[in-house]
């Protein structure tokens, strides 16, 4: 593609060290004053709107903490931030390049021979760059600030969590059978049971044990906590009552304290209670594991979805930085509003775009590699069309 060859070209050989040629330092310090103006007031924008509102109710109807409300704001900014890279990028090029064109320099730079590839190479290189540090924000910044603005609701409000595990932790642990015909099985072996769960202990706690096709106890515990030193469950204050084969009471034992060498599984999965938006894409990986291991496909398929998205998302800046300079390069006359309203436009039709085909994925009618990367995919087919037809207009 001519703007891929067009990119090392922004870069010049002298004295053994590499530097910008004079029209990409020009361009390129055209680009970054708007682009900084650009994060600052849509994630101000975004911050304002998206949850100043929300939380200002939360603090009359609801006796949030002023104080908290404000920590949970700061928190959200990281959020709004990765939002706004890549719509400053559309909004950067747009107006740079629709400046530039306005004011006649990229037609003089056109008639000294300048391909319009190599013009908007550039707001690529920009582009690019910004992806950069939206993939790293997103996978350091975002998530732990998401989870810690959750973490503070619902601790002052109570307030309901989709993935939060902290009541009625249901678990069950199964063990895979080989049938005689060499088809292999899941069968159910241990069904977890807590009533609650503070990060550290499980409170009311039930088990159900099976040997074969049998139920062979039931453990019930005041409490129960991970024992990560000995790498077994230590049981405090319970009984354990033993079932005969004919599922005919059999035998109990009380304890005070007793250790249990069970699977550590439901102990990360009730930790781990966390929704996409607030783990990095190791952290939902590992999610995935427990998610499969249990058998919630409707949860799987969502976390399968949002990392594959999570992996997109940071290339909307280098779609939005082509299809942005290729439209502000063209030879007419665009004011500033126009640029803002266009970049309206083509980020509403994107985001809806997205939207859509994200849906699609969460039902399972496509994979979720499609349903994320598809939006990029046609973004770029878009642009380069663009490209191509400007470029000979």
């Amino acid at each position: 593609m001519k703007v891929v060859k067009s990119l090392p070209h922004c870069l010049r050989s002298r004295g053994g060290y590499f530097s910008l040629s004079l029209m990409d330092r020009y361009i390129g310090g055209q680009l970054i004053t708007p682009f900084i103006f650009g994060v600052g007031l849509v994630s101000s924008l975004g911050v304002a709107i998206g949850y100043l509102s929300d939380l200002g109710n939360k603090v009359v109807d609801s006796n949030l903490p002023l104080i908290k409300a404000l920590e949970i704001l700061l928190l959200k900014v990281p959020e709004f931030t990765a939002y706004a890279l890549p719509i400053s990028v559309m909004l950067t090029t747009l107006l740079t390049y629709g400046r530039l064109s306005s004011d006649s320099e990229l037609i003089a730079l056109r008639a000294c021979g300048v391909s319009l590839s190599r013009l908007i190479a550039p707001a690529l290189a920009l582009s690019l760059v910004v992806s950069g540090i939206t993939f790293v924000f997103n996978e350091l910044v975002v998530p732990t600030a998401n989870y810690q603005a959750t973490s503070i609701l619902v601790k002052y409000l109570n307030e309901e969590h989709r993935f939060w595990q902290q009541k009625d932790i249901f678990y069950p642990d199964y063990e895979e059978i080989s049938l005689p015909n060499g088809e292999t099985i899941k069968r159910l072996k241990h069904l977890f049971y807590a009533e609650e769960f503070d990060g550290e202990n499980m409170k009311a706690l039930t088990i159900l044990e099976w040997i074969g096709d049998s139920l062979n106890k039931i453990v019930i515990s005041d409490s129960a906590t991970w024992n990560a030193n000995q790498n077994t469950w230590d049981f405090f204050n319970g009984n354990i009552y033993k079932i005969a084969p004919d599922a005919s009471y059999k035998d109990t034992f009380g304890f005070k304290h007793r250790q249990f060498p069970l699977s550590k599984a439901p102990f990360e999965f009730a930790l781990q209670g966390r929704n996409p938006y607030e783990m990095n894409i190791i952290q939902a990986q590992e999610y995935t594991k427990l998610l499969k291991m249990i058998g919630d496909q409707k949860n799987l398929r969502t976390f399968q979805v949002r990392i594959q998205q999570k992996m997109s998302f940071p290339f909307i800046c280098v779609v939005f930085g082509l299809i942005g300079s290729v439209l502000g390069a063209r030879p007419q006359q665009m004011s500033r509003s126009t640029s803002f309203g266009l970049s309206v436009i083509i980020i509403f039709t994107y985001y809806v775009l997205g939207f859509l085909i994200g849906s699609l994925g969460l039902v399972g009618a496509i994979s979720p590699f499609m349903a994320a990367w598809l939006p990029n995919f046609i973004g770029l087919a878009v642009g380069g069309w663009l490209l191509y037809r400007f470029a000979n207009s």
